[in-house]
């Protein structure tokens, strides 16, 4: 496979977790002179252009040759720049920005790419303070919401052509004692406004705050996926998809029939079958050019939830479930402070 595929917080990453194998890199391994002096004599150009066809892997065994090639290798116009820029396009990490910086006071060269790439691939699929790493084990507020490292940049991932990645982002729920759900808000562009899926309910739900108090909230919801059992919750995989700034989520469950409470009934999908709301959503509702993935707990618990993988495609096409979503199929659920809102899984505290 040639470099640069989006993937990463799954195995992608395994050639950098080889024992030794990134400090090896740094150091240089002590070769022979003469084991390496033919590929750093094509330096001039050549070199750039053999080295952009290596995979990561390959990519950090020419590292640990010797110091010369990782020099080369890291270079401004070095392979591991290169690879970064199509792995990372689209995607900022949350207070380190692009992988390219854009500030004109940074200088380029001044970057080591290969330990930019490491850290924008160990990084991106994590969560923010007060969480931190891939893996949520407890809540301990009500209404809490884990936001992801990585900002969605729309005006890349909106482009409107072949070559514009897509962004999805999965999550394992193994341990749930009351719901949760995956959303995606406008925050950090200074917006009021969220996307939220629940797989309890098997729908998405659009909100936006237009005044703080006393708070009021339009918004709007569509059910594409049917509901699980009532009393079940939910265990299994949720996926948040954007491509050219049309959103779609996923749900797998791998609820056991036995789990489910004595006289539950219910349209609850199958064990291990791939479900799909299909593209529900444009980015209209958004304001700026950020969008921030996350997840909202109902309640405070011990929770057993992890980021699964990053990628740019989905486990199944999105046209493989068929499904087709206008305007007119939303319904509103506008509400005031003094209103209930109706019982859906608690969407993002917008």
């Amino acid at each position: 496979m040639m470099s640069g595929q989006r993937a990463f917080g799954g195995r992608q990453g395994d050639a950098f977790r080889q024992p030794g194998a990134f400090r090896s890199a740094l150091r240089g391994s002590q070769v022979s002179a003469q084991a390496s002096s033919a590929l750093t004599e094509l330096s001039d150009g050549p070199y750039f252009d053999l080295a952009g066809w290596l995979d990561q892997a390959s990519l950090c065994s020419t590292d640990a040759t010797c110091r010369r090639l990782l020099q080369l290798n890291s270079a401004n116009i070095g392979p591991w720049r290169a690879m970064g820029a199509r792995a990372f396009k689209g995607l900022e990490l949350h207070d380190e920005g692009l992988f390219e910086p854009i500030d004109s006071g940074r200088k380029l060269t001044a970057i080591f790419w290969k330990g930019r790439y490491k850290k924008f691939q160990d990084v991106l699929a994590t969560f923010m303070e007060p969480f931190c790493g891939r893996e949520i084990r407890e809540v301990e507020q009500a209404d809490e919401v884990a936001y992801v490292k990585c900002h969605l940049c729309t005006d890349v991932l909106c482009e409107d052509s072949k070559d514009t990645p897509g962004v999805y982002l999965e999550v394992e729920v193994a341990d749930n004692p009351d719901n949760l759900s995956v959303a995606v808000v406008d925050f950090e562009a200074g917006g009021c406004s969220s996307v939220t899926f629940s797989p309890d309910t098997g729908a998405v739900i659009r909100e936006r705050k237009v005044r703080e108090s006393p708070r009021k909230v339009e918004g709007a919801y569509i059910q594409p996926l049917p509901a699980l059992a009532q009393g079940e919750r939910f265990h299994g995989h949720l996926g948040l998809y954007l491509l050219r700034g049309k959103l779609a989520f996923f749900r797998r469950s791998t609820n056991d029939q036995k789990d489910r409470p004595e006289g539950a009934s219910g349209a609850a999908p199958e064990s291990d079958a791939w479900e799909s709301t299909g593209f529900i959503s444009d980015l209209s509702w958004a304001s700026g050019t950020r969008l921030t993935p996350c997840l909202a707990f109902r309640q405070s618990g011990a929770y057993v939830v992890r980021i699964a993988s990053m990628t740019d495609v989905p486990p199944m096409p999105v046209e493989a479930f068929g499904a087709t979503h206008t305007e007119s199929s939303w319904n509103a659920l506008d509400w005031e402070a003094n209103e209930e809102p109706e019982d859906f899984d608690e969407p993002v505290d917008v």
